[in-house]
């Protein structure tokens, strides 16, 4: 009945957040409204901040292993969304609002129900900034200033510890989808991707009286595009390669030869290794454009994130509850992995994590008609089915079935791919 009884207060959490999109590490009014809610239900709740807008919290600490629940702060830039920010361009067709919505829930669940004080392992409550990899110029600056170390909201919580002493981790995830019944994803696994930049130089000139003297730096981005065009067939299926090169800076005129543009595009493969491969073969592709045409490239290169497995043993438990639900109807557990990514793959690397997914919406995910329309399943059904997986998990986790990994195996793997 909880879930039910609440249910108007968290369509109206959920209402105000997406009302209110905020970009990365600017989640502020999210934030405020994610710790006044914790501290109304739990007045002696003490509350880790960190990169500015993240907070953590702990049900209990005194258990053997701590599991993660992690919900994402952050909205997309999406200015020609319905209900984008006027100013910001920000707007939430990923699906973030639910997301904390959900968490929400169930910290108001625990806190009246007390249940999790019987779990043989810890629950903590991370709401983290900066999942959608966007609004870099920003987040660069930030680096820069010497704010933060990454451009990505659970790396940067990785540096700072605030993963430390966690064991595995839990996220909820909007499909981008729509179901006629109530439907969950399991086992979905995500890509990881580089951040290219191609600065392509040439020698500006007159283009009407001396284009002889002239060397196009827009021709040999168009080059580069034929290029990567024409590398599209050698890609390997199974890696589920996506490129889309964008023209992100220039200086054309009509009547001027340009002699600089930059091409920048992600690079999203299924494992590092083939990341790697197919990166050197990009950059080759850039630089032969170049020296085709007597010019000269850079290559700039940022880590996005790590490829994301989840973790099947985890998700053993979602499977068993909901075999034993009467309200969840569908479960998607065979598309094996799609080329959409997360910061997500990146704390995988540190220890287990699952991420389950959930209908609820219609419109295109990222696309300028996203909403939720069945806000009873979203809100009110599926946390109460997290419940349920949560239980499942009390008593029966193997310890010898997880892994652990350090802060600085991760920052040695990052430095070695984008180097």
């Amino acid at each position: 009945m909880f879930f039910k009884e609440r249910f108007a207060e968290m369509k109206e959490i959920a209402e105000k957040i997406f009302d209110r999109p905020e970009l990365g590490y600017k989640e502020w009014e999210t934030s405020a409204l994610v710790r006044d809610f914790l501290k109304k239900e739990n007045p002696q709740a003490e509350l880790e901040t960190f990169s500015s807008t993240g907070i953590k919290t702990y049900l209990t600490t005194d258990k053997p292993l701590t599991m993660a629940f992690i919900a994402e702060l952050d909205a997309v830039y999406a200015p020609s969304h319905f209900n984008a920010d006027k100013e910001t361009g920000a707007a939430h067709n990923c699906g973030h609002f639910t997301q904390v919505t959900i968490a929400l829930a169930l910290y108001a669940y625990f806190m009246e129900t007390k249940i999790h004080e019987d779990f043989d392992y810890n629950i903590a409550f991370v709401f983290i900034p900066a999942e959608e990899y966007l609004d870099l110029d920003y987040r660069k600056q930030l680096v820069a200033d010497g704010k933060i170390t990454y451009l990505g909201g659970k790396p940067e919580a990785m540096k700072l510890g605030v993963f430390d002493g966690m064991d595995f981790g839990v996220c909820v995830h909007s499909i981008g989808e729509e179901f006629a019944r109530p439907t969950i994803e399991i086992d979905c696994d995500l890509a990881g991707f580089l951040y290219k930049r191609y600065h392509f130089t040439g020698k500006a000139s007159h283009a009407g009286f001396d284009p002889f003297s002239g060397v196009n730096a827009y021709s040999m981005s168009t080059l580069f595009n034929v290029a990567v065009g024409l590398n599209r067939q050698q890609f390997r299926d199974d890696q589920m390669v996506r490129v889309n090169p964008i023209v992100m800076d220039s200086d054309m005129s009509t009547n001027v030869v340009p002699n600089h543009i930059t091409v920048g595009t992600d690079l999203r493969t299924k494992t590092v290794e083939y990341m790697q491969e197919t990166a050197h073969r990009l950059d080759d592709a850039a630089k032969g454009s170049a020296l085709a045409l007597n010019g000269q490239v850079e290559i700039e290169t940022d880590m996005g994130y790590l490829p994301f497995v989840q973790n099947r043993y985890l998700n053993t438990f979602v499977k068993k509850a909901f075999d034993q639900s009467e309200e969840i109807i569908d479960i998607i557990d065979d598309r094996g992995g799609i080329a959409a990514a997360g910061d997500i793959g990146d704390l995988a690397f540190m220890f287990p994590c699952i991420q389950i997914s959930y209908g609820g919406f219609e419109g295109t995910i990222h696309g300028d008609d996203f909403k939720m329309v069945d806000d009873r399943f979203v809100l009110e059904q599926f946390p109460r089915f997290l419940v349920d997986v949560l239980k499942e998990m009390n008593g029966n986790i193997d310890a010898s079935q997880l892994y652990k990994r350090s802060y600085a195996e991760y920052e040695a793997l990052i430095q070695s791919i984008a180097k």
